[in-house]
């Protein structure tokens, strides 16, 4: 085989799509569990233990979760604070239920022939496509 294999783009992010859902359409909670030690990652850092954090990402406890092939972002309040979280997924070590553990942690080392450093910072919360406006009604005289 003298031809070189095209690299194939992680399969974590397609699987913690899958998962989320799984988790949401049976009534329970999703927790991402992050490494906050990797590059771009931002989260409160006041809740980073042993490098590592854990957030509950149930539709009714985040605003405007958005889940793309390179990060998670997604806003939350922290102790009445809004924040907005960006987590790479070279960074999610897992997603699971609360409620009884169910879901997938992921190889660490899916990403180490991918260069992190080149894969900068490129989504933000506010980058997502516009929600549709809600309808309203307007009195005419």
């Amino acid at each position: 085989m003298s031809e070189q294999e095209p690299q194939l783009s992680p399969t974590r992010p397609y699987l913690a799509r899958g998962i989320y859902e799984w988790i949401c359409d049976n009534h329970l909670t999703p927790y991402l569990l992050v490494d906050a030690t990797q590059p771009n990652t931002d989260v409160p850092l006041q809740f980073v233990k042993d490098g590592q954090i854990v957030l509950n990402t149930a539709p009714h406890a985040v605003h405007q979760l958005y889940m793309s092939n390179d990060a998670i972002t997604f806003s939350a309040r922290f102790g009445g604070v809004s924040k907005n979280i960006f987590i790479p997924f070279y960074a999610l070590i897992g997603i699971y239920a609360k409620e009884n553990g169910q879901g997938l942690f992921f190889d660490p080392n899916e990403y180490d022939n991918i260069d992190i450093n080149t894969e900068a910072k490129t989504e933000t919360v506010e980058e997502k496509p516009e929600p549709k406006k809600k309808a309203s009604l307007k009195i005419v005289e």
